[in-house]
């Protein structure tokens, strides 16, 4: 019998050290519409506080008739690139309501927002540009950066929502262009970025600023005032559907049709995702959507008072601390997922929960008075 390849032989030694530091990990099935269904393995009926399903536009009535109704019209899929086979008509539709809901003059869809940033960075980071980005920005900033690294760009990454180091950094260069790229709401601290502050500083020193806004549901839609802004987003949270987008000044936009390679070289989203999403953003910009999001920031101060986000965080920092404390909820029927190195530094494993709007009151009691009982309600952890 032959010997095991270099590449077979690689492949075994990285998934024994990850099994060696304990941190191996495999999607769950997991067999559910909304908030509660069936981890499929174990047979166990859960309520989940893992999605960022923030207002709970998946489920909603509108959205999956539309994406029902896009598929009977156009079919299951895009068929190709949209400057090889075109856009369907929804596409268009849902970029001039994503334009209107964002205040800017135009906007265009990514297949996902992890490639939206991609796509913005990699185009307007080139050579001579240097990029300011927060020490906790997303895995997807992250690699948006490495590919403006490889395009000649300098990176600059802050400490964590440090706006006097990042005033200091621009003003040494007053004379090159510079891009400041930051999670709006971050992912997994819940916490906030000055939004007002960034864009008074991008305005003074001429930086175009990029905010990543995929889990700003309840934060307001910036005034930019004169400042340069991208505002890149995804139809997969406060929308429900599956997408990413940046909305813009018109000529920026246009740019990135003809130069993001994330853009121009994958198959555009599938009619069924864009007029999802084209529903979703009718029920988000109405009466319902300000009700929708006045229940969820309700939900919210019943775990943690005045915490900006539906993201919680409960920091514990061991990592079997985290895991610990999961199996434990989990064991109550309350699925909230354990996060830990490489999501997260170490020595930061934590509870990440998340909230949605059509969480219900017995549901959120539930939640509130296992973590009581586990001892995990701490403000400060």
């Amino acid at each position: 019998m032959s010997s095991p390849g270099r590449w077979t032989r690689w492949t075994e030694d990285q998934i024994d050290h990850i099994h060696r530091i304990d941190q191996w990990r495999a999607p769950r099935s997991f067999d559910a519409a909304g908030p509660t269904g069936t981890l499929v393995e174990a047979g166990l009926e859960v309520v989940s506080f893992a999605s960022n399903d923030y207002l709970g536009l998946t489920q909603h009535p509108s959205v999956r008739s539309a994406a029902a109704a896009a598929i009977e019209r156009w079919g299951a899929g895009s068929g190709a690139s949209r400057l090889v086979v075109g856009s369907r008509p929804v596409h268009h539709e849902l970029e001039e309501a994503l334009a209107h809901w964002r205040r800017t003059e135009a906007a265009i869809v990514f297949p996902t927002g992890f490639a939206a940033n991609l796509g913005v960075l990699a185009t307007f980071g080139q050579r001579g540009v240097h990029i300011f980005s927060d020490a906790l920005n997303h895995a997807s900033i992250v690699d948006g950066c490495r590919l403006a690294r490889a395009n000649g760009a300098e990176i600059h990454i802050l400490e964590h929502l440090d706006l006097d180091a990042l005033d200091a950094g621009l003003r040494a260069r007053t004379h090159e262009r510079c891009i400041v790229v930051t999670d709006v709401a971050f992912s997994m601290d819940g916490d906030i970025a000055s939004v007002p502050d960034l864009i008074e500083l991008c305005t003074r020193h001429d930086a175009l600023l990029v905010l990543d806004e995929a889990h700003s549901v309840l934060q307001e839609v910036p005034t930019v005032g004169s400042a340069t802004v991208l505002q890149v987003g995804t139809l997969s949270k406060t929308l429900g559907a599956v997408g990413g987008f940046v909305a813009g000044p018109q000529d920026m936009i246009d740019l990135l049709v003809n130069r993001a390679r994330s853009y121009i070289f994958t198959t555009a989203p599938s009619p069924a995702d864009a007029a999802a999403a084209r529903a979703a953003l009718a029920i988000v910009d109405s009466t319902e959507g300000e009700q929708l999001r006045s229940r969820l920031r309700m939900l919210v101060d019943r775990i943690r008072p005045g915490h900006p986000t539906p993201i919680i965080p409960v920091v514990l920092g061991d990592e079997r601390a985290a895991v610990g404390a999961a199996e434990a909820l989990l064991a109550r029927g309350l699925l909230v997922p354990a996060i830990r190195p490489p999501s997260v530094p170490a020595g930061a494993s934590r509870l990440r929960i998340a909230l949605s709007a059509i969480h219900t009151d017995d549901q959120i009691d539930r939640l509130r008075d296992a973590l009581d009982e586990l001892a995990l309600t701490r403000s400060d952890r």
